[in-house]
């Protein structure tokens, strides 16, 4: 979505329609004068994040195919984003859902979850990603319900090349894309929209970012498999980072893939609090609500900025709202009772007065 000059409405047979057209939004404050970053806020889709997406391609997919059932309950791992947006898929479709979440990710998101009626399994925070994947691989094998597999499941990927990719170059037909910057996490957004970038815009460099505490990629040494199909083994390069559902404790299949097949230009670490920075500044200086994980890639997107030509353009993905983070360490000096500038502001004339 690239023009706003005319307003249009447009009647939607039902939620899932709304997926995707995305706004790409100009950043005016924090980035260097003379260079163009642009940041497409995944958090316009109907749950808030760039995984509905993905939850509808895959649930899609599976029906046309025929691995999933009318009525077969569907299961997945995740972090929280993928479990909202197959929850709102799966309540509209009528599909039971099952999730598994490691006990560390914020309570928002499993509250989320049961709201639109899925079950929530919690792992140990202990066993990272590598745990709650292969607790979601078990209880589907036991129960024969169908598994997602977003981390390798090429229905990811494509609706990436089909959708996200076509709307970004849609907004640069008359101009250059320079730089295109994006975390990883499955790797459907960074496979899917990559390969479509090296063919029809061939000049743009894919900027891949990662947590500086859990630099997988950087570390180039390879991923193991797991014990069984769609597993992998924790990864010795991780520890944990506050960019929830940005990198888990293994490079995935998709993400192997768009290494293995030269799709990545450069990769960035990224500082924890650097992410908390920026995401509170895109809120505070841009007006922009987004997580952690947008705030870690925009500071991709500055570094990438700091030495990149006059006139440069350059694309970040934003993937998800802040207001799945109100538990965790961004909203930490954030109080709900008035400090004491708000105080003075409320005794500096004489009505509704707390306490009176």
């Amino acid at each position: 979505m690239c023009d706003n000059t005319e307003i249009s409405g447009k009647k939607y047979q039902n939620i899932l329609e709304t997926v995707g057209n995305t706004p790409l939004v100009k950043i005016n404050k924090l980035g260097p004068a003379g260079v163009n970053i642009y940041a497409k806020i995944e958090a316009f889709n109907p749950m808030g994040s760039v995984k509905d997406r993905l939850a509808l391609a895959v649930i899609e997919h599976a029906e046309q195919s025929g691995a999933l059932q009318p009525g077969q309950t569907v299961i997945e791992a995740t972090s929280g984003n993928t479990g909202i947006g197959l929850a709102m898929v799966c309540a509209q479709k009528g599909y039971p859902l099952v999730v598994t979440m490691a006990e560390s990710f914020s309570v928002e998101r499993r509250k989320m979850m049961r709201f639109l009626g899925a079950k929530v399994v919690l792992t140990p925070a202990a066993e990272k990603g590598s745990g709650m994947l292969k607790k979601a691989v078990e209880l589907a094998e036991a129960h024969d319900w169908f598994l997602c597999r977003q981390f390798e499941n090429e229905a990811n990927a494509d609706m990436h090349s089909r959708t996200t990719a076509p709307e970004i170059l849609a907004c640069f037909a008359d101009e250059q894309l320079d730089y295109w910057v994006s975390g990883y996490g499955t790797g459907g957004t960074l496979k899917g929209v990559a390969r479509v970038l090296r063919e029809k815009s061939p000049q743009t460099k894919v900027v891949v970012c990662e947590p500086e505490s859990a630099a997988l990629l950087s570390s180039h040494v390879p991923q193991e498999a797991g014990e069984s199909a769609s597993t992998y083994k924790s990864h010795g390069s991780f520890s944990p980072h506050p960019m929830q559902g940005w990198t888990p404790d293994f490079i995935s299949q998709l993400t192997q893939d768009a290494v293995a097949n030269a799709l990545v230009d450069e990769v960035l670490t990224i500082p924890g609090p650097e992410a908390l920075r920026l995401s509170r500044e895109l809120a505070q200086r841009e007006g922009i609500f987004v997580g952690i994980s947008a705030g870690a890639t925009m500071a991709g997107a500055l570094k990438i900025a700091e030495s990149a030509a006059p006139g440069s353009n350059i694309v970040c993905m934003l993937p998800d709202t802040g207001e799945r983070y109100l538990s965790t360490p961004l909203f930490a000096d954030i109080g709900a009772e008035m400090d004491s500038e708000e105080q003075l502001l409320a005794a500096s004339t004489p009505s509704a007065q707390l306490g009176a």
